[in-house]
């Protein structure tokens, strides 16, 4: 571990000026670190004092380079030959930090949610505990003295760039096709996911999808290997009084929850009682609005097939709302839950690709904006009296053709349809 007086000894740059990159230069200073430098590509303003004439030479000279996450080497080939210095905030957290337990989550899908469901418990269980990383509060901006728990989301751009990362648990959630054109191939983009396996010892644990076991018994690392078992969670989740936690869209989540509770000797009840007042995160399967017989879902952080694939298998009678931002090499397994879905409503500026994905198999209309599409589905909902139905956004699909991120995408929708349940329901 890093003391201080070493720390201040070293040099850094810090390359990117997004959140974990301010947050670095904050924890730099605070720690009395003497040779800063920073550099972002799209501003020269910003932390001018610190901007080196040469980056080159800079990268060169430097002991460190703390790379905002954001930032792929596929797509910035002056920092590939510096690969060796390159390290992320989360690494100078673990450098300088051994006092708290750490909890690491990481996978494609459903991340933030096991991160909100882990505090939530922990919390109900007078644990004290802190939630940052990927999921909104820098790792180096939270405050880690009085804690038992530091729970991190981990992205793969942040797992990609670091090389000190250590979990006291490390969770691995799921895998499946994502961010291929930021990692290059899914090797890559496997391996980056690995990395919070790599420094745990003995005494450190590893709960892992049992698709991704032969995975990690092949790697041969040294963490205790925990597989979640649905067979287990299965006997006591009626008993949770939570609609939003008992779907099925959250058995995977959960499975993982209770997993980890056992190996704290959290009991059942405590667990089932700890999780009924838990409130899901907004845009993951998001019921946000009911009138009469239609009811309102967002789940706009559904980017990918593989995301909303969950939603489809949960609902019946199903207006399904898809389109966007295509990620590469996606398909679309329609067959299995097409007799969930009573339409389709095709957005945004890619519109050849979906059809292609649902090649006849559901009826479609291309309706590109949201305002457009809740209009003609509520006007289409009138055709189906007395039953229930489901408008549903998960869109399979990046937000960026249309929307800054996929939170604008989600509250767009909220937003429309408020005002067009109001004039048709």
């Amino acid at each position: 571990m890093l003391q201080n007086p070493k720390l201040r000894e070293l040099s850094f740059l810090v390359y990117g000026l997004g959140l974990s990159g301010r947050s670095t230069i904050k924890f730099l200073k605070k720690n009395r670190v003497k040779k800063i430098n920073v550099w972002d590509d799209t501003s020269k303003k910003i932390f001018k004092n610190y901007r080196p004439k040469s980056l080159i030479k800079t990268l060169n000279e430097v002991d460190y380079i703390v790379l905002t996450p954001g930032i792929s080497l596929l797509k910035n080939k002056k920092l590939t030959r510096f690969k060796k210095k390159i390290i992320t905030d989360i690494d100078l957290f673990y450098l300088t930090n051994n006092k708290a337990k750490t909890i690491v989550v990481t996978g494609t899908n459903g991340k933030s949610t096991t991160c909100k469901l882990l505090a939530h418990l922990l919390e109900k269980n007078k644990f004290k505990i802190s939630l940052g990383g990927n999921i909104g509060t820098p790792i180096l901006d939270i405050k880690s003295s009085k804690m038992n728990y530091i729970i991190i989301e981990a992205s793969s751009f942040q797992l990609s760039h670091s090389k000190f990362i250590s979990p006291t648990y490390a969770f691995f959630l799921n895998f499946t096709n994502d961010h291929i054109d930021w990692h290059g191939n899914m090797k890559n983009y496997l391996n980056s996911k690995l990395k919070i396996f790599n420094l745990q010892t003995k005494r450190n644990f590893a709960i892992i999808n049992k698709k991704l076991k032969n995975v990690f018994i092949r790697k041969k690392f040294e963490s205790r290997l925990i597989v979640p078992s649905y067979k287990n969670y299965h006997k006591i989740k009626f008993r949770i009084k939570n609609n939003y936690l008992t779907s099925q869209i959250n058995n995977e989540n959960m499975c993982f929850i209770y997993a980890f509770a056992k190996l704290l000797k959290i009991n059942d009840q405590s667990f089932i009682n700890s999780l009924k007042s838990f409130k899901g995160l907004p845009h993951r399967f998001e019921i946000f609005l009911k009138r009469k017989d239609v009811t309102f879902i967002n789940d706009s952080k559904a980017t990918s097939f593989e995301a909303t694939q969950f939603a489809l298998s949960s609902l019946e009678n199903i207006y399904w709302i898809v389109g966007g931002l295509p990620k590469k090499n996606d398909q679309f397994k329609i067959s299995k839950y097409k007799k969930n879905i009573y339409k389709c409503y095709l957005i945004g500026n890619n519109i050849n690709f979906f059809k292609n994905q649902i090649n006849k198999k559901l009826d479609f209309s291309i309706t590109k904006n949201l305002k457009k599409t809740i209009i003609k589905i509520l006007n289409d909902t009138k055709s189906q009296k007395n039953l229930s139905k489901f408008i549903l956004l998960s869109p399979a699909a990046a937000s960026f053709d249309q929307f800054n991120n996929f939170e604008e995408r989600g509250e767009e929708f909220k937003r429309l349809s408020k005002i067009y349940a109001r004039k048709f329901i």
